[in-house]
């Protein structure tokens, strides 16, 4: 994409509205804005991100088994009303009638729908386990809207549920999203530190909360150091091993790690030696629940047992917020000069960076190269706008693109770019003719 053609709508200078870190530089970023209290628009390279990790999430959610749907935002009220929730979710529910005067809302999650939906298409336990999910768009009505994508209103959350026969079976489909989750984060370059939960609203047995560690958590967290020794994504695992899976599960409960509304000082300094005790601000990017037949019994799913009898299934939900992640990995991604993207969501992996535009050997250097990136697969974003350098470093460091590659009318002479590494600010010099097989790999 060539940044002359693209629509970055770039701010100079902080916006007075935003709080918190990611806020400000998602909007001067150019990455969303703001048309309501808690809504925003998703611009051009803000929606990269969001593909980005979206995608991951989806591939990370069918390795695991689990099967992509997708319903409705707008659901009827009748069905939360069977489940005893249309009245105890409180004023965060959108409630809304349509011109027949019925009663609707804008859902906030999808217990009911999906139970619904899994009621009528299954009676069998032959036809058990199931995990049906979908990425879609929820509406929460928070009293006080804040902190830019990371608490909006409006948001893109992947929620997948699962149906099982007996809570054993159920157990593993917990398990097996657990695991999913450490890897799905792992890919997106953080290390989401499981921790258990209440279940809140959504009701229910068992629940882990998964946070990453940044100084402008809303939650205080106190875990055990041994965590960042542990191997959180090269591990492969068979998805139907319930053992295997389930000794990840352990492995990742058994050390020490709890949220202020959940922690145990005396529990935390009889568990963890003094030398391992961390204690921080976390993000929520996860939550998962098991509640048994919390839904199943009031909306009727019910399958047929081995034993001919009728039995309500076992369910457990599983969401992820792919909007708020972008906003959570910026906050624990950045330096003074802007973003710092881990590479697999980045919305570019490199800016390339025309010096001289108009000096006809730049200019046919930066063509060919972004051209041999392009047809390789390397998202390129190519500055070839007539600037100033110090303002082409500075959009470029900004908006914090994994590479970066300078070409200019100096290093032409010996054949040879800069390449500056964003994360590290390590640079060095690389032949041209050998940059397309560095970044295409």
């Amino acid at each position: 994409m060539r940044l002359s053609q693209y629509f970055l709508p770039i701010l100079r200078d902080d916006p007075k509205e935003a709080e918190i870190v990611s806020h400000k530089l998602m909007l001067r970023c150019g990455m969303i804005r703001q048309e309501a209290a808690g809504s925003y628009s998703w611009l051009p390279l803000g929606l990269r991100v969001l593909r980005k990790i979206e995608q991951i999430v989806r591939e990370e959610q069918n390795r695991a088994g689990a099967i992509e749907v997708l319903m409705p935002t707008i659901q009827p009220a009748g069905l939360w009303r069977k489940s005893g929730r249309y009245e105890a979710y409180g004023k965060e529910m959108l409630r809304i009638k349509d011109r027949h005067d019925r009663d609707m809302l804008f859902g906030p999650t999808n217990e009911e729908m999906i139970t619904d939906i899994f009621a009528q298409g299954v009676q069998s336990y032959k036809d058990l386990p199931r995990n049906l999910y979908h990425i879609q768009w929820k509406f929460r009505d928070e009293v006080r809207p804040r902190f830019g994508v990371m608490r909006g209103r409006e948001f893109l959350m992947k929620d997948a549920y699962s149906f099982d026969l007996t809570r054993e079976a159920g157990q593993h489909s917990y398990n097996k999203m657990f695991v999913s989750y450490l890897k799905t984060f792992a890919r997106m370059g953080l290390k989401a530190v499981p921790m258990r939960a209440e279940t809140g609203p959504i009701g229910g047995k068992d629940s882990h909360e998964f946070l990453i560690l940044a100084d402008t958590g809303e939650s205080e967290v106190f875990f055990d150091r041994a965590f960042h020794d542990m191997d959180w994504q090269a591990f492969e695992i068979d998805y139907d091993d319930v053992e295997a899976v389930a000794k990840v599960v352990d492995d990742f409960t058994s050390k020490y790690a709890a949220t202020s509304e959940m922690h145990d000082q005396a529990d935390y300094e009889k568990r963890v030696p003094a030398d391992r005790r961390v204690t921080g601000r976390g993000i929520e990017v996860g939550h998962i629940f098991f509640f048994g037949t919390k839904y199943s019994e009031p909306l009727g799913a019910e399958v047929q047992g081995p034993d001919g009898k009728m039995v309500p299934v076992q369910s457990g939900s599983y969401g992820i917020g792919v909007s708020r992640l972008v906003g959570g990995i910026i906050e624990a991604s950045h330096d003074e000069a802007g973003i710092i993207w881990p590479e697999p969501v980045a919305p570019f992996k490199v800016g390339l960076i025309n010096l001289k535009a108009g000096d006809a050997g730049t200019d046919a250097a930066c063509e060919r190269l972004y051209h041999a990136l392009e047809c390789k697969g390397v998202d390129v974003l190519y500055d070839d706008r007539d600037e100033r350098a110090g303002a082409k470093f500075g959009a470029m460091d900004l908006i914090g693109l994994p590479w970066q590659v300078i070409v200019g009318p100096r290093g032409l002479k010996d054949g040879i770019a800069e390449v500056k590494n964003r994360r590290t600010g390590e640079r060095e010099n690389a032949a041209l003719d050998q940059l397309v097989g560095r970044f295409a790999r």
